[in-house]
């Protein structure tokens, strides 16, 4: 199963579907054949490697898969169909598949005298697959909120300056992690002020291969020399303050993850609606004092009330430190 996760890994994170890898075992052990899903529209993990091996060859086989095989089909066909088709006697998987629509392919298989082996390494595949699960359990984009600040937490100066607080390799860290998320958002302050590019850049400035969908949430118009209009994704203009509308319409467009890189107003807003998943958040060892904090008023009146989260890592950056942090994950039935 720890293979089949190091498989898993070479998918990419974009899309609606999940990283998943497959290794298939023959009778005595032995490895038949390895595969991992590449993204939306090929082929599945289970299936990727079933083509690997010729026909009638992976009968009497045990695959071994990260994430439950799907009894659906959509740009592919049922993975459940596939593996009984070749005549695989055994499937082991870690995680249930939480989907509406394709789910229920253990059942499938078992119902055809497969023996069928679930919750292996479940919770090393539950974290691999997290950030997936929670959109797919929650009907949302997952939602990463990221600032960078200094020590004391501001993220400007008193006249609003803010570039730059943290150092290269910080900055390069937050275009890396642009290139995989789906979407980047911000408010219109953000735009209007900083005239964010919002693109996914590498060392020297060029764009990188994956870039993020740009979306800007505010009822005020962007000038037409902005540079948001020269995205080479388009730009999504959502003019409405209900964040929780703004997702489910990204959710609707197959978007799964979203950056916030918005200022202190949209960044409050999502914390105190509950709908921030993983915070990222770049240290910087300076000072700067003064009002212009990370978040504004979250509604918490006593330390009773604070949010607290969960810290999943830490990391030096040059002379800045990343802490990724997540808040508690509410799961659907």
């Amino acid at each position: 199963m720890r293979r089949a996760l190091e498989l898993a890994a070479r998918g990419t994170l974009l899309g609606v579907n999940p990283r998943v890898g497959c290794v298939l075992l023959r009778p005595d052990g032995t490895v038949a054949a390895e595969g991992w899903h590449r993204g939306a529209g090929t082929a599945h993990a289970e299936v990727d490697a079933l083509s690997q091996l010729a026909p009638g060859e992976a009968r009497g086989t045990t695959a071994i898969v990260t994430l439950e095989p799907c009894d659906h089909t959509g740009r592919t066909g049922p993975c459940s169909e596939a593996l009984l088709a070749a005549g695989v006697e055994r499937v082991v998987y870690a995680v249930g598949d939480p989907g509406r629509d394709s789910s229920g392919g253990a059942d499938r298989l078992r119902a055809s005298g497969v023996d069928v082996v679930p919750g292996v390494l479940e919770a090393e595949g539950r974290e691999f697959l997290h950030r997936w699960l929670t959109a797919v359990e929650l009907r949302r984009p997952f939602v990463t909120l990221k600032w960078a600040s200094s020590l004391d937490g501001r993220v400007a100066a008193a006249d609003g300056s803010s570039r730059w607080v943290t150092g290269d390799a910080a900055r390069l860290d937050v275009h890396a992690r642009r290139a995989e998320h789906d979407a980047i958002l911000v408010g219109t302050g953000t735009a209007l002020t900083d005239d964010p590019s919002l693109t996914a850049r590498d060392a020297d400035g060029g764009l990188l291969p994956e870039q993020p969908l740009p979306v800007v949430v505010g009822d005020r118009e962007l000038p037409a020399g902005a540079a948001l209009h020269a995205h080479p994704r388009g730009l999504v203009r959502a003019a409405t303050h209900d964040l929780a509308a703004v997702l489910d319409d990204l959710w609707r467009r197959d978007v799964r993850s979203v950056l916030v890189e918005g200022g202190p107003t949209v960044a409050s807003e999502l914390v105190r609606r509950g709908l921030v998943d993983e915070y990222l958040v770049y240290l910087a060892p300076t000072l700067l004092g003064g009002p212009r904090t990370a978040l504004d008023d979250l509604g918490v009146d006593t330390i009773d009330d604070q949010r607290r989260l969960s810290v999943v890592s830490t990391a030096a950056l040059g002379d800045d430190l990343l802490v990724v942090a997540r808040a508690p994950h509410r799961r659907t039935p």
